[in-house]
Formats: structure tokens, C-alpha cells, sequence
């Protein structure tokens, strides 16, 4: 994966583990999807704001879930 990443990321933006959390709350109240950590750290980046799309940008946020255990979202 590092050689793919170093020739094509731009660049890397951080999001707390309480953006993700959140993130992947509103995945799941929003949609009933639920997200590994990793999978809803784009989407957390854009839910937090740390990451603000140009006007036009068409943005796609890919989510996955396979490595998930069981989370309450309720609490």
C-alpha cells in the first residue's frame, strides 16, 4: 500500500478518534450503515470540517466495514 499511497496521495489530513466515533455514529442513524473506524475516517474529515472541499469539487467517500465489532450508537 505505501508505494501506491507515496505516488498518489496528495496529501493526509488527521481527524481525532471522537470525529470518527462521531462519524460513524452518523453513518448509522443517518443510513443504519455501520463502519470500521478506519473505513468512516474520510467521511470524518469531512463531517469535522477538517477537510473542505473546493467549490465544484465533486468529493466520493469510500466506507467499509469488515472489521467492525459490535458498537451501541445509542449511548
Amino acid at each position: 500500500m505505501f508505494p501506491i499511497a507515496r505516488a498518489y496521495v496528495e496529501r493526509v489530513i488527521l481527524v481525532s478518534d471522537d470525529a470518527i466515533r462521531q462519524a460513524q455514529a452518523a453513518l448509522w442513524s443517518s443510513l443504519r450503515l455501520v463502519a470500521e473506524p478506519g473505513g468512516a475516517a474520510a467521511f470524518a474529515a469531512l463531517l469535522s470540517g477538517r477537510y473542505r472541499p473546493s467549490p465544484g469539487e465533486r468529493v466520493a467517500v469510500l466506507v467499509c466495514g469488515a472489521n467492525t465489532t459490535a458498537v451501541n450508537f445509542d449511548n
